[in-house]
């Protein structure tokens, strides 16, 4: 089977590639085929993030171990691309170089039969240029959108403060 994906770029404009790739193929061959779509070098990290269908971010899946336990993590030349999509599930978040965080959204759009005499991955078609920059990103916060200009909510309390009265009241056994 051929899984067609659209990987959409986090702008305003419409920059987006179609892609298509064998069902049985892995992430990593999807990581390869993205980056090669829109023209990156490919030496920057990136992971594949399980998505829902608001877009929220799921579970990592990495393009290397970076010296975590392996048995608690995903990697993408472990994961086949059919695992993790399928009719129900088809959505992922894509984020390539993690000091500019490119990020795309990848949506499995149709499953095909394969073609004959056609290679894959195929890139199908393609919208846009990639813009020079990474889009800014916009991380807001309540708890940020709560302090002044200095850093201080209205208490006049910074936001990492932290009461240490009764502090001294651990050597006297107060606090068990």
């Amino acid at each position: 089977m051929i899984y067609r994906f659209r990987i959409v770029l986090d702008v305003l404009d419409d920059v987006f590639r179609d892609i298509e790739i064998k069902a049985d193929d892995t992430l990593e061959d999807l990581h390869n085929s993205i980056v090669q779509a829109f023209g990156f070098e490919g030496s920057e990290m990136a992971s594949f993030y399980l998505s829902d269908d608001e877009w929220n971010q799921g579970e990592e899946i990495m393009l290397f171990n970076m010296g975590g336990d392996p048995k608690s993590m995903r990697l993408m030349e472990e994961t086949a691309i059919d695992s993790v999509f399928s009719k129900e599930s088809t959505k992922m978040i894509y984020v390539y170089d993690f000091l500019n965080m490119w990020t795309f959204y990848v949506e499995l759009a149709d499953i095909v039969e394969e073609e004959a005499g056609r290679s894959y991955p195929n890139l199908m078609f393609s919208q846009g240029v990639l813009p020079e920059a990474p889009p800014e990103k916009n991380f807001e916060s309540d708890i940020i959108d709560d302090l002044d200009e200095e850093g201080f909510n209205e208490d006049g309390l910074g936001d990492n403060y932290i009461d240490l009265d009764g502090l001294d009241d651990l050597d006297s056994g107060k606090w068990n």
